[in-house]
This record gives structure tokens, sequence and C-alpha cells, in this order.
């Protein structure tokens, strides 16, 4: 059984986002969020398979990973309370997207603290903090 159904109002693109500066509290904080999100291999695994599809996609993903159905729903939460996965309910299931437009956010955000970092020289002798 294919458990994909066609996008919804739930996978519906969003419009143009606003990326936060990197250098205010909301910026680092937004970052932070999103990249405890990717954290772990099963979430960035989730989202390669949600972002895979045009569609929402409910029982696939479990089937798709090695892990029990609850640990899959616990990172599926956290991707959700981060933005990158939206759900929808579809009678007794939910299905998933991913959200482009805070992957875009994401994106910007590296894009700036990898910006940062090339713009910087730092001195030879600077310690690494432990």
């Amino acid at each position: 059984m294919n458990d994909q159904i066609a996008a919804t109002e739930c996978c519906a693109p969003r419009g143009a986002v606003e990326v936060p500066q990197l250098g205010s509290p909301v910026g680092q904080g937004e970052l932070a969020l999103l990249a405890k999100a990717i954290g772990h291999p099963a979430r960035v695994r989730i989202l390669q398979l949600l972002l895979a599809r045009d569609a929402c996609v409910c029982g696939e993903i479990v089937a798709e990973l090695p892990l029990a159905q609850a640990t899959v729903s616990q990172h599926l939460k956290v991707l959700r309370e981060s933005g990158l996965v939206r759900g929808e309910v579809d009678g007794p299931r939910v299905c998933y997207c991913a959200d482009r437009s805070r992957l875009s956010v994401l994106e910007g955000l590296l894009g700036q603290l990898s910006q940062a970092n090339a713009d910087r020289v730092v001195p030879p002798t600077m310690e690494v903090l432990a």
C-alpha cells in the first residue's frame, strides 16, 4: 500500500521567508534550533525521504528506517518543533512533508556563519576552548 497522498495545504509552498541576522539573538537561537533538529542521522534521513517526494508521507517513513515506530515518532516530533517538517492529520494517520521555507532559513543562517568565518583571520596563537 502506498502511504503517500497528493500534496495538501499542509505541504503547499509558503511565501518568501526572512532569514534573521546571525549576529542577533533571534538568528543565533534559530540556527541552534535548526542545527539540533538535524543533529541526528535518523532525522537527516527522514528529511531526505520527505524532500524526495512531492506529497505528504505517512507510514512509509517507518518502513524506510531500521527504527521502531515510537523512535521515528520522536524524531518527527523534533523536526516538527523546529518547523523543518509539517504534519497534517488525515483520518487515523498523520501525513508529513518537509517545509522548504524553513530549510531556506537554515541555509541562509549557515551561509552567514560560513561567510563570517571566511572573513575573519584567526591568529595562529589562539587556543581552542575546551
